[in-house]
Formats: structure tokens, sequence, C-alpha cells
């Protein structure tokens, strides 16, 4: 009941009965269920990318960041493309409603008991099938190094509250110690992978570590003993060698209230991670900025400028996404002029290179509160607007906001136009927003976590004014100073 075709390519030693499933498996196409972690709050945005380019219908999970769908294993290189994706995962098995025992002894021997019990070989033949098509990490960070703080535009786990807790741990052979690793969903901000020494996969000995995340009130036990006695399970039953950083097979299991999930990582750095080469101090996930393009539904011709463009995140993204649309990004910071430049002509190259057509997309060095555009020239604007945090600061928010809002209304066409913005500053935007309702009009806000923050993405519509007829065009006597950032 275990491991399918994967005895010929990690050597190991499987009973008649597991050696028939195994045979059983190899090639024919599997239907199995996968898991996607993605930025909080864009659930739908995923599941509806899925819908379109894979054609399967996805569920929404109760803890939040997470769908699950249904493939055949022919799809499996597709589901590697999607881009509102971090990290994936194929599920051995679900349990809705799991009773937990009272007492920490018996909810230990229940995680025990349960490893040896689950239908692993499915799951297992995809993580098989997917070594050939998942993207591996240049580098492996050592056991015992920190976790990095997630930089502004981040998106990382909704943290734990005092009903739950979240952690990475092996299960810990005799002698040994458990060390906390980093939580799932968030390896690729633990640093990169070492390529490993080619070995001899016949004779090889599969590595594995347990991932756990937990979340609920009602659990008499941690992350770290879930993960330490399950883990400990699937080393006794697959006789795998434990390892924490430098392991071949990631067993993922997320106890959300009365929900547990056991799956297999089919990632192992996230998929955001795709695009930028030239990273600035705060850099927004290009999952988050597919997000919050693909809220304003770009269509053939639109114009869209990110005015606060920093690295290029969002104009990269959607200009590899939307190829008929045209994308300008901008920043009054010479820095993050030249890592957008840079990061453009990487897709570029990389376009050529393959024979692939050239990135609409064109960059600028300007101030936000004077655009060089005509008046009502730009269809869409989308931007990572400062928090005040890493980048600028909340007093100056006061005054940029407004005067950034009043320019972006002048360049955007009056009735069709629209903003998507994000800022964490919530205060400081409602008041300014409240300010332009002679320009603006909030349609509707996406709540998402940044690098731990609580954030909105604020979609906004241009209302039918033409600028320049309206109380909100004055500007005020002393301009803001504008802000040189990327995303917070």
């Amino acid at each position: 009941m275990t491991m399918s075709a994967f005895s010929e390519s990690c050597g190991e030693n499987l009973c008649p009965e597991e050696e028939n499933t195994s045979s059983a498996n190899e090639g024919r196409d599997l239907t199995v269920t996968i898991g996607a972690t993605v930025p909080t709050g864009f659930e739908p945005t995923a599941a509806e990318e899925v819908r379109q380019k894979i054609g399967a219908d996805a569920r929404i999970s109760k803890d939040r960041g997470r769908i699950y769908f249904q493939i055949s294993t022919d799809k499996l290189a597709s589901v590697h493309h999607l881009k509102s994706v971090d990290n994936l995962f194929v599920i051995v098995q679900e349990f809705e409603n799991y009773e937990f025992k009272d007492s920490k002894e018996d909810a230990m021997s229940d995680f025990q008991q349960l490893a040896p019990q689950l239908p692993w070989s499915d799951a297992l033949e995809v993580w098989r099938m997917n070594n050939s098509l998942k993207k591996r990490r240049g580098r492996r960070r050592g056991g015992n190094s920190s976790k990095p703080k997630p930089g502004k535009g981040e998106d990382a786990p909704v943290p734990a509250t005092e009903e739950g807790d979240a952690a990475d741990l092996i299960p810990a052979e005799k002698g040994q110690s458990d060390t906390p690793q980093a939580e799932e969903g968030e390896g690729d901000q633990a640093g990169n992978l070492e390529k490993e020494a080619p070995e001899d996969e016949a004779n090889k000995t599969l590595k594995f570590r347990v991932t756990c995340n937990r979340a609920g009130d009602k659990h008499c036990f941690t992350s770290n003993d879930a993960a330490r006695d399950f883990g400990g399970a699937v080393q006794e039953f697959f006789q795998w060698k434990a390892d924490m950083t430098k392991f071949d097979v990631e067993v993922l299991l997320n106890i959300h209230y009365s929900e547990v999930v056991v799956g297999i990582a089919l990632t192992e750095e996230s998929l955001h991670r795709r695009n930028i080469t030239h990273f600035g101090p705060t850099t927004l996930r290009s999952t988050l900025a597919y997000g919050m393009l693909s809220l304003c539904n770009p269509q053939v011709s639109d114009v869209i400028i990110d005015p606060m463009c920093g690295t290029g995140a969002i104009p990269v993204e959607g200009s590899i996404e939307w190829q008929h649309s045209f994308f300008i990004a901008g920043d009054n910071n010479d820095m993050a002029v030249s890592r957008t430049v840079n990061n453009v002509n990487h897709i570029q190259k990389r376009n050529q290179d393959a024979g692939s057509a050239p990135l609409s997309v064109d960059t600028v060095q300007w101030d936000l509160c004077h655009l060089p555009m005509r008046t009502s020239s730009v269809d869409i604007i989308v931007t990572d607007m400062p928090f005040g945090k890493r980048m600028g600061s909340r007093k100056k928010n006061w005054d940029l906001y407004p005067s950034c809002l009043r320019e972006m209304a002048r360049v955007c066409r009056p009735g069709t136009g629209k903003a998507v913005l994000l800022t964490q500053d919530k205060k400081c935007f409602s008041k300014a927003i409240s300010r332009m309702g002679g320009l603006w009009r909030r349609v509707h806000t996406v709540w998402v976590n940044v690098g731990g923050l609580v954030a909105g993405v604020y979609v906004l519509k241009r209302t039918g004014s033409v600028y320049g007829t309206t109380p909100e065009d004055v500007r005020p006597p002393q301009e803001a100073p504008n802000s040189g950032k990327d995303e917070q």
C-alpha cells in the first residue's frame, strides 16, 4: 500500500503487495487531490485561475491561504505554471472531523497508529513524477540558521494565535533532540537549498522531515508533539532517514481545529520566486502582484501603470500574463528604477532565448505627484503604497496619500478607470479616500497578510467626473513629499 513505481528509483525494499501496487500505477494517469498555499485573501482568485487554466473546480479550505482541487497526473506540469499559488502538495488523506483524544498520550498514540494506515501509494507516485518538474533551490541553510524576517510585500502565513501554533519538525532519532524548522509555505524564506552531490539513485535511502502546522484552542498537544510522534511512525513504517535540512520527502501534517490533512510537498522553493532577480529592501511577491492585477481584469490595449514600482514586481508579472496590455513602471528613486530595468531585462533576455515575444513594458523615473502623463490617458493603476514602516513614515503618508490619489485621478480615464492599491496604513488611506468622493469610489477591499501585517488591497473605480471640475481637484498649498519605495 505504499510506494508505487518508486521502488526502482529509490531502492526501497517493498513487500509483494506494495510491488503489485507499484506496477498497477505505472503507465497510467492517477487522479489525485492537490493542495496549494496562496496569499491569504486571494483564495477566490486562485480558485478561478485553477478553473480557467486547469479546468478543475477548486475548494477553498477552512484554513485561510489554502485551496484544494483534483487533477489527473497528466496535468501535473500545468499546475507548476499557476501564477497565484505559492507552494504545492499532494494530499495523502483528509479528515474533515478528526476526533482528538482528551489526553496528550492518547492523541499521540493515535497519530502513531495513523501513519501506517494511510494510503501513501498514489501520493508517493505523484511525488516521484513531480521530481522532474519542480524548481530546486540553489543552496541549503544549516539547521541552526535563524529564519529571516519576511520582507515588505512577502506574504507570511497568518500568525499563530493563542489558540494555535505552527512548527516544522522532523522525527528525532534516538539520542537526538527536536529542532524547529521553517513553517510550511514559508520554506523559501528560510534560504535556498544547496545542490547535493549526485548519488546512485538505485542505492539511495530517502531522507525526510515532517512539517506540522496547527491551529485550534482544544488540542492537548503542540505542533512539535504531533510532528515528532507522527514523524517517528512514518520513519518506522518506511525506514527512511530523518534529516531536517537535506530531505528528499517533506511530509505535511496540517491540523486546523478538527480538520486534519496529511500531504507530501511538491515544491522545494515557493513559486512566487519566479521572475525577480534584483531585490530591493522590500519586494512584493509575484503571487500577490498577480492577485492584485487579476482584480482589475486587464483588457487588450489597456494602459496600466505602477507609479511606485520599486523592483517592478507588478509590471513584470502583468506584462508576462497580460501580453496585449501595455505597462509603465515608474518610481522617483533611481535605485528602484535601476532594479526594475534589470528585472525587465532579465525576462526580456529569457524570452529572447526562448523565441518568445518581448514584454510590452517601459520604465520611467518620475515624481509620483506630478506624473508625466496626459490627463485621462491611463486605464488601470496598480501599486503598493508605502506602509510607513520600512519605507516612508506614517506622518508623511497623511500628506502623500491625498496628493497621489488626486494625481492618479487626473491621469485615469473618467468612468472606466480603475485603481488597485495595497497599503497597511488603513486609517490614513480611509481618511484620504473619503476626501476624494468626487474622483474615486471604493468598490471593495481584500484583506491580505503581508509579512505578518494585515493590509488592505483597495479596489477603486474612477468616477465620471472630469478632472478639474470637482472640489477634490484643488491641491493643498504645500505638496507632499514623494515616496520612492517598493512594497511594504
